[in-house]
């Protein structure tokens, strides 16, 4: 058991009085003051669909823990609504809210010094948030996702919240009436849970069931199903038993766990936010991790299951079909994860997978069998060259071809963009540019789900394409490249593009160009002029001067000295 609050102080007699009276009135009896004190971390919320059904988890999760041998305290945290915000200024605070997620949980657990905590999350940024202050505190700890929504239906078509955000394109290019957009809307999300397809919190869940730090067939658990209660109580159980064996974040997250999950991505064709968000997490747990690194597991690992956003299946369909474990087993088969890393249950990957089948049910095609896989190398490709000269992350799965040169389209601004998408005045070859949106630019670096559903709406998917320095949701494919740094807002070179501009985005050979000559480029650096900041108080304004390049996971404390 880890040294702690109550090996410090409750044994000691002298302080021992004033401390147990505390605890005595939030339910302490003469029993409990030798059992761990376990946090519960939840972020329930009715603020969105994915986090309005986590205060009965945080319940099973407390009988869970009781039934252990812990006594649990429950806290709550925060949530941003990433398809509520979406397109508004309030996205700006979705990538801030991971980080006060994590500063949120480390602050109370440190200050009341827990044993161990679970924590309990839907909404993207719940996860990484989680698991930043799981690294930074290495207090024994497991991840419960509350659970993936069900798909919602119309005319035999499976919907999910993109859906919707594509009915608007649809709409606005004339393809679809307003009939049909209303019934979209009012179908694609038909009850509690996380956005239905491999879109970030699938992605996250999944990854970090991969990585050791959830149970096996957690990630892909529909919320409202009664296994995802049964689920997060055996979590509680398993969490206690760690904290007797002193099983800690960091002997469970290591450069091969992490490596285990980027495969995963991989061969999900998971969400781009992946990148950023496994870069903090590499940090906040001391790893070497950087862009290249996923570069070097993509050029090995296939796209193995068929899944939106590019796909047709949701989470529930890849639970179905055998989930993670399956895919896992897979990649294990044929030496593309480690076998002999640690899991939060004590024991590792390889004996977790043990009974797992070692090819996929002929009975479904979520997950294609080794020798047909959806695509031969992953999806998210890491994309340099002058105009990202730290990196970019494109993900090319989706699109029918893999470069294009056009004339730059250039906004300041999302909603700058998605004005001229919606009026027409974008058209086929394009290269649309949107800046001034990155980690310290935003601030926030906002997702752009509104203007790539638009373009995907509007049929021009596979002839635009778009790059920028903020992000893209989970849903989003076709021609699109984000997290480009060095970020406008500091004088990178996105920064200097000017309209009509020729840039090239390829693919294959993962470059990312201005094609202007280098003596031009210099003449505008020298006219170039730093924007005034957009916020000069308040989260955001403390967040731009604090966060770091997204090529280093956008984190806050990089720079942090005694």
């Amino acid at each position: 058991m880890s040294e702690n609050w109550r090996s410090k102080v409750v044994t000691e007699g002298v302080q021992r009085s004033p401390n147990r009276a505390m605890l005595r009135a939030v339910g302490f009896g003469d029993g409990d003051f030798q059992k761990p004190i376990v946090g519960v971390a939840s972020a329930h919320s009715t603020i969105t669909p994915c986090n309005m059904g986590i205060a009965p988890l945080a319940m099973k999760a407390e009988a869970g823990i009781r039934l252990g041998g812990g006594m649990p305290q429950l806290f709550g945290t925060i949530t941003v609504s990433d398809g509520i915000s979406m397109g508004t200024e309030g996205m700006k605070y979705s990538l801030v809210s991971r980080d006060v997620i994590a500063d949120s949980i480390e602050t109370a657990c440190n200050a009341q010094s827990m044993d161990g905590v679970l924590a309990i999350g839907g909404c993207d940024k719940n996860m990484p948030g989680a698991m930043i202050a799981m690294a930074r505190m290495n207090i024994p700890a497991v991840f419960v996702y509350g659970g993936t929504i069900k798909p919602g239906h119309l005319e035999g078509e499976d919907l999910t919240v993109v859906s919707s955000f594509e009915a608007v394109g649809q709409y606005s290019a004339g393809r679809i009436d307003e009939v049909r957009l209303m019934s979209v809307e009012r179908n694609a999300c038909p009850g509690a849970g996380s956005c239905g397809g491999m879109y970030t919190a699938n992605t996250m869940s999944s990854a970090f069931e991969a990585m050791g730090m959830s149970l096996m067939y957690s990630s892909t658990m529909a919320a409202e199903d009664p296994e995802k209660a049964e689920n997060t109580a055996l979590a509680g159980k398993v969490l206690v038993e760690a904290i007797r064996n002193n099983i800690r974040p960091r002997d469970i997250i290591t450069r091969q766990s992490i490596e285990n999950a980027i495969a995963v991505i991989m061969a999900v064709g998971g969400s781009t936010n992946a990148v950023l968000h496994f870069l903090a997490i590499a940090h906040a747990a001391g790893v070497d991790l950087t862009l290249d690194d996923f570069e070097t597991i993509r050029a090995r690992v296939p796209v193995l299951c068929d899944l939106k956003p590019s796909g047709r299946y949701v989470a529930t369909d890849l639970h179905q079909a055998g989930g993670i474990p399956q895919v896992m087993k897979m990649l294990l088969n044929h030496g593309l994860i480690h076998g002999d890393c640690l899991t939060i249950a004590g024991d590792t990957i390889a004996e977790r997978l043990q009974s797992v089948p070692d090819e996929p049910r002929a009975d479904q095609d979520v997950i294609r069998p080794w020798d047909h896989p959806m695509y031969a190398t992953g999806h998210l490709a890491i994309l340099k060259g002058n105009l990202a000269t730290e990196g970019a992350v494109a993900k090319i799965t989706g699109i029918k071809k893999s470069q294009i040169t056009g004339p730059a389209r250039v906004f300041d601004s999302e909603e700058a963009c998605l004005d001229a998408i919606l009026a027409g005045q974008i058209v086929a070859g394009d290269v649309i540019v949107i800046r001034y949106e990155g980690p310290k630019g935003g601030p926030g670096m906002r997702e752009m789900l509104a203007p790539t559903s638009a373009i995907i709406g509007a049929g021009l998917g596979d002839a635009v394409g778009l790059i920028t320095d903020g992000r893209f949701s989970g849903g989003t494919y076709g021609m699109v490249v984000g997290h480009v740094a060095p970020e406008a807002y500091v004088g990178g070179a996105i920064a200097l593009v000017h309209e009509g501009d020729s840039i090239t985005i390829d693919a294959t050979a993962r470059l990312l160009q201005l094609n202007v000559a280098d003596e031009e480029l210099q003449r505008r650096r020298a006219q170039w002029q730093k924007p005034n900041p957009r916020y000069t108080s308040g989260v955001l304004a403390k967040y731009a001067t604090l966060v770091s390049t997204s090529s280093l996971g956008a984190v806050t404390d990089l720079n942090v000295s005694p």
